[in-house]
C-alpha cells in the first residue's frame, strides 16, 4: 500500500496489526498533507505509519519534540482535531495517541496550547447511572479474566475499557496466545462469550476517570467519533457513566517510563513499548534502525518485535552489570552489538532535520559515573525502557496509599481501600500469566464479597476459579528478573539543562536542582515550584522520575522518601461540555414554576428567578410600572388583604426518634421543648457563627418537624443538614426530605386575612384565643380541600399562610381570590414583599447580609439562646471578635430630604466630610483623590414606602445602634446626600398589628 504522504510509509505486512482492519482503508489529513490509514489506527499511529514521528515543538524552549508514547500518557503530541461534520465543531488539545483515526479526519499539532472554537456545540451529550455487583476497569488480559471469574455467580458485572477493542497488552504482543488462541483473538471471544451473560456489559472507548469513595467511579464513554455521520444521528456524541458498584476490580496495567539522560527529548526517542505497540498492534514501524536503551527486561520483547517487522537493531544498551537470559537471546537473534554497564548519554540529529540521526554511548562505572570511551552508533529511532509504574491513579483518588517495590523499582497498591481488589500489572506483575492468575483470583474475590452484601448466589466462581493458560514466546517480565533503575545519566558537559523531566512543561533536572537548593526536599513541593506534572499529562511520564531524581539528590533509595505524589481526578482530560451533558442552554439552569403559575401569566405578573423558581415580582395594571404596582401592592395589604404565591420557600421535613435534638443542634435558639401543634423563627449560623439562613419550623409529631428556608438557600441547607447528619452525627435517628414541591403555600396578610380566612376554612376558628401567632391547625378547606393553615407573619400583619398539596395549589389560590373579593384582596409578589418585611425590620439572607452578620449584628440577638450548650456556631459566636461593639449592625436609614431613595450599595461617610479639605484638615475626605475614604457602612435594603410616606432603607454601620437619631452622609449621583440613621423596625414597632 502506497501512502499519500511525501514521506516513505513504515506500515508493514510483518506485523500482526492486531489493532487495525487492513480491508477498510480510510484516508486522513494532517497539517494539510494526506495519509493513508486503516480503520482501527490511532491518530499516531497513522502518522507514523505515513513517516511523520513528529510533533510541535515544545511550548516553553520551542525545542523539536516527537511521539513518545503509544497511550493517554503522551506528553508530547497534542492535536486540534477540526469539527467532523457541519454538525460538529473544533476540539484542541487532545493526544495524538488517543484520537481514533477515522475517514476524512482532518487535525494538525499544535504547541501545548489549543485555542477553543467559539461556535456552539450542536452535539449531544448525556449521563447515565448504573448499579454493579462487580465493575472492572480494563479489559486486558487480568480485566477479562476478572469478568470470567465473577460472571461465575449471579453478580452484575461492568467491565469499562479505554480502548477501542479489548485485549490490552495482548495488542501489543506478536507471540502471545490464550489457552492455545491468539491473544488478540481470545480477548475478542472472551467479550463475545461473556456479552451472551445479560448480567454483563462491556462499556468499550470508556475511560474511568474518577474514584470516590463508596466505590463510585465515573467514566466518560466517546460513543459517535468513530462512526459515520449517518450512524451519529439521535445518537449522544460522549457519555459519562456514574457506576455505583459493591466491588471494583483495577485492572489498568502500567506506563512505562522514560530515562533521562540530555537530550533524551529529541524526535526520534520514543518507549521501547510505545514502538512495540506501533509495531504489533497497528503494523507501524516507527524506524528502520533502531538503538534500544533498558534498565530491565522488557525492551529486549520489543527488540525482537522489531527486528521481526524488518527493522535492524543497531545496539543493546543495558544499565545492568550482568546479562539476562533475554538480553542474550535478544543480541544473538538480531545481531546487535550488547552494551552491558552502559548507557545512552547523548542524541544527534541529522543534518537536514530535527530527527533523531544517531545515539552516544558510554560505559557507567560502579557508582554510575561515566567512564571509557564514547562511542556514537547511527540510529533513526531510541527505544528506551527505564521500567514500569503500576497505573495507580484510580486506587490513590480513594485515598489509597502505595509502597515502593524494589524488585520492580515502582509504586505499589496497598490493600487499604474497601471494596477494591486490584489485578495484572496494577500489582507489580507483569508477565501475561501473571495478569491472568491475579486477574481471576480477584474477579472471583469480588464475586465473593458482592455476594455476601447483597445475599446472591455466588456460583462456583467464589472458590478455586481457574486462571486461563498463557503462552508467550520471548516475553521477559520483569519479576524474576533483575531491574537496576538509572534514574539519570551523567552528561558528559555537566549540564543537566537539557536532561529532560517533563517534557510537556520543558521541565529538566536543572530545574528540580534550584529547587532542591531553594530548600524544597519533598515532591509535592518539587510539583509546585517546577511545574513538573502540572500539564494536562499529569505527570503520567514524569511523576516517577522527578521524586527519583530528588531521591538521587538527597541520596535515598526509596522513593517514598521524599513523598509520594497524589493523584486526583480526572485521570485524562475530558470536555466541560460532557460534564454539562444535557445541562446547556435552556437547560442549564431549568426555570421552576408553582403550581399557581398559569394565574399569574393571566395576570400580566412579572417574574424574578430566586433559587431557579419563577417568582412573581410585582403585578401591573395597566398603565403601572413597578413602583406604581408596589406601592399600590404595600398599601392593600396594610389597609385590606392582600395574598401572595409563597410556594417556593424551602420546605425541608425531619423525621426521627431524634428530629428534636438534631434541629436544636443547628438553630440558635431552643427547639427541643417546641409544642406539637406550634412553630417557632429560627436563626441558622455556619461554624464561623455568621448567619447562613433563617426560617420557621413547625412541629408536626413528637418525631416530625417541618423545616422552611429561604427560597434560595434551600438546597444548600438541605445539603448542610446532609452533611451534618452523614459525617458528624450518623448515630442520630433521622431522615430528611426535601418536600419543597410537594405543597402549595399561599399567605394572606393584612387587618382583613382573618376574614378572608374564615370563608376559605369556614370549619376552622381564627380567633386570637383559638388560633394564635406561631400556631398551625389542620383544616378543610371550603372546595373539601385538606389544608394546614399557619398564623406566621413576614409582613408584621395579621399574616395566615395556607399549605395545600401542590395539586390543590391552583383550585386554592381561586379560592382566596373569590372570598376576597369583598375585601378588593390584593396579589403582591415579592417586591411589596421585601418593603412590607423591611418597614417591620425584618432580614431577607443574603440581601441584609453578606457572610460577615452575626445574629446580634441582625438585631437578632434575642434569637441566641443563652441556655443551650451546644448549636452550630456557638463557640465562634462567644469570640471577643463575634463580639465587638463597633461591629456593623443593621439599623434603618432615611434620607433627610424625604426624597432620595438610597441606592442599596451606597456607602455611608461622616456629616463632616469635606469635599475638598485642606492640608492638615482633621475631617474626612469625600473622594479618593483627595484621601482614603472612610465608609461606616453601607446600604442593604432600600425602597419607597407609602405606609412611611418617605423612602427609606436598611444598612449594615459601625456600632450602628448607637449611632440612632445620628445623620451621616451617602455620595448618590455625585450629590452628598444627608441621612439619618433610625431604628431598625420603623412600622408598629409595637407589633399591635400581628393579631389584628
Amino acid at each position: 500500500m502506497t501512502t499519500a504522504s511525501s514521506s516513505p510509509s513504515r506500515r508493514t505486512d510483518a506485523a500482526p496489526g492486531h489493532g487495525i482492519d487492513r480491508s477498510q482503508p480510510i484516508t486522513i489529513t494532517f497539517g494539510g498533507q494526506k495519509y493513508d490509514a486503516f480503520a482501527g489506527d490511532s491518530l499516531a499511529s497513522a502518522l507514523i505509519a505515513g513517516g511523520n514521528l513528529q510533533t510541535a515543538n515544545s511550548m516553553y524552549l520551542d525545542r523539536p519534540r516527537g511521539i513518545l508514547a503509544a497511550g493517554v500518557e503522551e506528553p508530547n503530541g497534542l492535536v486540534t482535531v477540526k469539527a467532523r461534520s457541519e454538525d460538529d465543531i473544533d476540539e484542541t488539545m487532545l493526544p495524538v495517541t488517543s484520537v481514533e483515526a477515522t475517514d476524512g479526519l482532518e487535525a494538525f499539532y499544535v504547541s501545548g496550547q489549543g485555542a477553543l472554537d467559539p461556535t456552539p456545540d450542536p452535539a449531544l451529550y448525556d449521563r447515565k447511572h448504573m448499579h454493579a455487583d462487580v465493575l472492572i476497569v480494563g479489559a486486558g488480559p487480568a480485566g477479562l479474566a476478572a469478568a470470567r471469574a465473577a460472571l461465575q455467580g449471579e453478580a452484575r458485572v461492568v467491565l469499562i475499557d479505554k480502548e477501542n477493542r479489548p485485549g490490552g497488552s495482548l495488542l501489543s504482543s506478536r507471540t502471545a496466545q490464550i489457552d492455545g488462541t491468539d491473544g488478540a483473538q481470545w480477548a475478542a471471544d472472551t467479550i463475545a462469550e461473556l456479552s451472551e451473560n445479560p448480567d454483563f456489559t462491556y462499556l468499550s472507548r470508556t475511560t474511568a476517570f474518577g474514584n470516590y469513595d463508596s466505590n463510585y467511579v465515573i467514566a466518560l464513554q466517546y460513543r459517535t467519533d468513530h462512526l459515520e455521520p449517518k450512524h451519529r444521528e439521535g445518537v449522544s456524541r460522549q457519555r459519562v457513566w456514574h457506576i455505583r458498584a459493591d466491588q471494583v476490580v483495577l485492572a489498568p496495567g502500567a506506563m512505562e517510563r522514560p530515562i533521562v539522560f540530555s537530550t533524551n527529548d529529541r524526535p526520534g526517542v520514543m518507549l521501547a513499548g510505545a514502538a512495540r505497540t506501533y509495531t504489533n498492534r497497528y503494523g507501524a514501524l516507527p524506524g528502520q534502525k533502531i538503538a534500544v536503551f533498558t534498565t530491565n527486561d522488557s525492551a529486549y520483547e520489543a527488540a525482537l518485535d522489531l527486528h521481526a517487522a524488518g527493522a535492524e537493531i543497531v545496539a543493546l544498551v543495558d544499565s545492568r552489570e550482568k546479562a539476562s537470559e533475554a538480553a542474550t537471546a535478544a543480541a544473538e537473534r538480531t545481531g546487535a552489538e550488547l552494551s552491558l554497564s552502559s548507557a545512552v548519554i547523548g542524541t544527534n540529529a541529522s543534518v537536514m532535520g530535527d530527527r533523531l540521526a544517531a545515539v552516544s554511548i558510554s560505559e557507567l562505572d560502579a557508582d554510575g559515573a561515566l567512564t571509557g570511551e564514547t562511542r556514537t552508533v547511527d540510529a533513526d529511532l531510541l527505544a528506551v525502557s527505564g521500567g514500569f509504574s503500576p497505573t495507580v491513579h484510580l486506587h490513590t483518588h480513594r485515598q489509597g496509599t502505595t509502597t515502593w517495590n524494589t524488585e520492580i523499582a515502582g509504586f505499589v497498591p496497598n490493600d487499604d481501600v474497601t471494596g477494591e481488589h486490584c489485578a495484572g500489572a496494577l500489582t507489580g506483575d507483569f508477565s501475561t500469566q501473571g495478569a491472568l492468575d491475579t486477574g481471576t483470583r480477584a474477579g472471583a474475590a469480588a464475586l465473593a464479597a458482592a455476594a455476601a452484601n447483597a445475599g446472591f448466589d455466588p456460583g462456583s466462581g467464589s472458590g478455586d476459579a481457574k486462571a486461563p493458560s498463557a503462552q508467550v514466546a520471548d516475553e521477559a517480565p520483569l519479576c524474576g528478573a533483575e531491574v537496576k533503575p538509572l534514574w539519570l545519566v551523567p552528561s558528559a558537559t555537566g549540564s543537566t539543562d537539557d536532561s529532560f523531566v517533563d517534557l510537556q512543561r520543558d521541565q529538566a533536572v536543572s530545574d528540580i536542582e534550584r529547587a532542591y537548593g531553594a530548600g524544597m526536599t519533598n515532591i509535592e513541593h518539587i510539583k509546585r515550584y517546577t511545574s513538573i506534572g502540572t500539564a494536562n499529562d499529569q505527570g503520567k511520564t514524569s511523576g516517577v522520575n522527578a521524586m527519583a531524581v530528588l531521591a538521587h539528590m538527597i541520596g535515598e533509595e526509596d522513593l517514598g522518601a521524599v513523598g509520594v505524589s497524589g493523584y486526583r481526578p480526572p485521570f485524562t482530560a475530558l470536555p466541560f461540555a460532557a460534564l454539562a451533558g444535557r445541562e446547556r442552554g435552556d437547560l442549564f439552569d431549568p426555570a421552576r414554576v408553582t403550581a399557581i403559575q398559569p394565574w399569574h401569566l393571566e395576570a400580566g405578573c412579572e417574574f424574578e428567578d430566586v433559587g431557579q423558581w419563577k417568582r412573581p415580582w410585582f403585578f401591573a395594571k395597566d398603565g403601572e410600572d413597578m413602583h406604581q404596582a408596589v406601592q399600590r401592592e404595600s398599601k392593600a395589604v396594610r389597609d385590606s388583604v392582600g395574598y401572595m404565591d409563597g410556594t417556593t420557600l424551602g420546605k425541608i421535613e425531619i423525621r426521627g426518634q431524634d428530629a428534636a435534638e438534631f434541629v436544636n443542634r443547628f438553630y440558635t435558639n431552643g427547639f427541643k421543648l417546641l409544642k406539637v401543634g406550634k412553630g417557632r423563627y429560627g436563626v441558622m449560623c455556619g461554624v464561623d457563627g455568621m448567619i447562613m439562613d433563617d426560617g420557621v419550623t413547625m412541629r408536626i409529631a413528637d418525631d416530625r418537624f417541618l423545616m422552611t428556608t429561604t427560597s434560595s438557600g434551600a438546597a444548600a441547607v438541605f445539603d448542610w443538614l446532609e452533611e451534618w447528619h452523614q459525617t458528624e452525627w450518623p448515630e442520630l435517628d433521622v431522615t430528611l426530605t426535601s418536600v419543597t414541591e410537594q405543597y402549595s403555600t399561599i399567605t394572606v396578610a393584612g387587618p382583613k386575612s382573618r376574614d378572608v380566612i374564615a370563608k376559605v376554612a369556614p370549619g376552622l376558628d381564627v380567633s386570637n384565643e383559638a388560633f394564635a401567632f406561631m400556631e398551625f391547625q389542620d383544616a378543610e378547606l371550603s372546595n373539601g380541600v385538606p389544608a394546614r393553615i399557619c398564623r406566621i407573619s413576614f409582613s408584621g400583619e395579621l399574616s395566615f399562610e395556607i399549605n395545600v398539596d401542590a395539586f390543590y395549589g391552583l383550585s386554592a389560590w381561586k379560592l382566596v381570590e373569590e372570598a376576597g373579593a369583598e375585601f378588593d384582596i390584593t396579589p403582591y409578589g415579592t417586591e411589596t414583599m421585601h418593603v412590607l418585611r423591611a418597614e417591620k425590620g425584618l432580614i431577607i439572607v443574603g440581601q441584609d447580609t453578606d457572610g460577615t452578620v452575626t445574629p446580634d449584628d441582625a438585631g437578632l440577638g434575642w434569637a441566641v439562646s443563652t441556655k443551650k450548650k451546644h448549636f452550630i456556631g456557638k463557640r465562634s459566636l462567644e469570640r471577643e471578635d463575634s463580639q465587638r461593639p463597633d461591629r456593623k449592625q443593621l439599623v434603618s436609614v432615611m434620607s433627610v430630604d424625604k426624597k432620595t431613595v438610597l441606592p442599596e450599595g451606597a456607602q455611608l461617610i461622616a456629616k463632616d466630610a469635606d469635599p475638598t479639605p485642606k492640608k492638615g484638615s482633621v475631617q474626612d475626605p469625600v473622594t479618593p483623590s483627595n484621601g482614603q475614604v472612610h465608609s461606616y457602612g453601607f446600604v442593604t435594603s432600600s425602597y419607597m414606602s407609602p405606609n412611611l410616606g418617605r423612602p427609606f432603607g436598611l444598612a449594615l454601620i459601625e456600632s450602628g445602634r448607637e449611632r440612632e437619631g445620628e445623620i451621616m452622609k451617602s455620595l448618590v449621583n455625585g450629590e452628598l446626600v444627608e441621612v439619618e440613621i433610625g431604628p431598625l423596625c420603623l412600622f408598629d414597632p409595637e407589633g399591635k398589628r400581628r393579631d389584628g
